[in-house]
């Protein structure tokens, strides 16, 4: 059963919350991100991602960047830019985008549910992104970005959400890509205790996104009982700071492919080596929008531009195994495409393949691939919640870039010290 438990956040004082609220940190590269913190001096960015803070030829895994994280920080808990509750709270996050409103628990879960599988994960982690990650919380100790994980919906917790919705709110604002993000604040004791025990229910709770800040907050905690063996298992580097959505509110986009050549194929031959396992065929009306753009129409469809032209490619049925992650459209373009036919081993690692969020729109595909940034796009249909959950139930774990979730969570509304 899941532990979730409320804690003491750091969070900004209500003036500063749209200013401080910034998108995660491996959003943005190197330059994107010292272009975005410079003119926001009160970003969580500049926190996120210190090496904004020194020369571009700056070492940004050393430890004086780290340490700047937290002189930073230091210094705007210090000038009143963020606040402690005094009390352990629960918090009400509340993300619309066009229209549509997901709405979290901010709290805290456990390294130990993590660890025995209650937490259940669908992707691997790569070591210097883990450790850059690790470093940051040890330094700061403190984490400073929500795990987004999710949980199949239970009725009784929706109905409390939605009561606490209809109170006034600590924060709404609107960020500059539009969305509108809210923040009740639930100190409660009655509430907080129903919280936690619905949550004691739950079997399983699942990794959405942020499976690298996830193991680098176990990481951080499992280093801190190492140097407390006389830890009693309530202490706050025992737990780590999440938000938890139901799963029917949270959409999944498109993580779309660019092959940068042909790897030596003309066209005519990929298309005729395709065709192994795919259907090939021309676009017709009935996948284009109102603005003339093709979009797969279900599981099995995936885009392909190239040569200026669109076609349209089905899996054939013989592709299917009824294995959770072989029958996923990713893995299916990785294996019977992108590894056979343009040599794409490892996709984590070859410089031949972009990957590009659905956030973009295919029309960006198209775009890169006529003005010579890539040689061939495929334009995915997005991963389905139920297949995350399918997966991870089983054990498994999905290919790299298999989903893209959208709107982001924000950085430095809610802040987990774990000393």
């Amino acid at each position: 059963m899941a532990i979730i438990q409320p804690f003491c956040g750091v969070r900004p004082a209500k003036a500063y919350a749209s200013s401080i609220a910034a998108l995660p940190y491996d959003v943005y590269n190197r330059k994107e991100a010292k272009d975005h913190a410079a003119s926001r001096p009160l970003s969580f960015l500049n926190i996120d991602r210190p090496e904004t803070q020194f020369p571009d030829d700056t070492d940004m895994y050393s430890q004086e960047v780290y340490d700047k994280a937290l002189e930073i920080f230091t210094k705007m808990v210090k000038d009143g830019s963020f606040i402690q509750d005094s009390s352990a709270c629960y918090y009400l996050y509340a993300l619309t985008m066009n229209g549509r409103t997901q709405t979290g628990i901010v709290g805290c879960a456990s390294i130990d549910d993590y660890l025995s599988g209650v937490i259940k994960k669908h992707e691997n982690t790569r070591e210097e992104k883990e450790l850059d990650r690790f470093r940051h919380v040890d330094t700061m100790s403190a984490q400073t970005g929500p795990i987004f994980l999710t949980y199949r919906p239970v009725q009784e917790l929706n109905t409390l959400i939605s009561s606490i919705k209809c109170m006034d709110s600590e924060y709404d604002f609107t960020s500059e890509d539009g969305i509108r993000h809210q923040v009740w604040v639930i100190d409660s004791p009655e509430v907080i205790r129903k919280i936690s025990e619905i949550f004691s229910r739950i079997d399983h709770i699942y990794i959405a996104d942020g499976h690298h800040r996830t193991a680098s907050a176990v990481r951080a905690g499992l280093k801190r009982r190492a140097e407390h063996p006389e830890y009693k298992g309530t202490e706050e580097f025992n737990y780590f700071l999440s938000v938890l959505f139901p799963e029917n509110e949270l959409m999944i986009y498109d993580y779309n492919r660019v092959v940068k050549d042909f790897a030596g194929h003309t066209w005519d031959e990929i298309l005729k080596m395709i065709s192994e396992y795919f259907i090939v065929s021309e676009v017709t009306d009935e996948y284009l929008d109102s603005d003339g753009i093709p979009h797969p129409q279900k599981k099995g469809e995936i885009l392909m531009y190239g040569n200026s032209q669109w076609k349209l490619l089905t899996a054939k049925s013989e592709c299917y195994t009824d294995d959770p992650v072989k029958d996923l459209d990713v893995s299916l373009l990785q294996e019977l495409v992108l590894t056979p036919i343009f040599n794409i081993q490892d996709p984590r690692t070859d410089q031949r393949i972009d990957f590009i969020g659905g956030i973009h729109g295919i029309e960006h595909l198209k775009n890169l691939v006529d003005q010579g940034q890539g040689a061939i796009a495929f334009a995915m249909y997005p991963t389905s919640m139920q297949e995350l959950l399918h997966v991870a139930d089983e054990g498994l774990l999905m290919p790299p870039k298999s989903t893209w979730f959208e709107p982001k969570l924000r950085s430095g509304l809610f802040i987990h010290k774990i000393e």
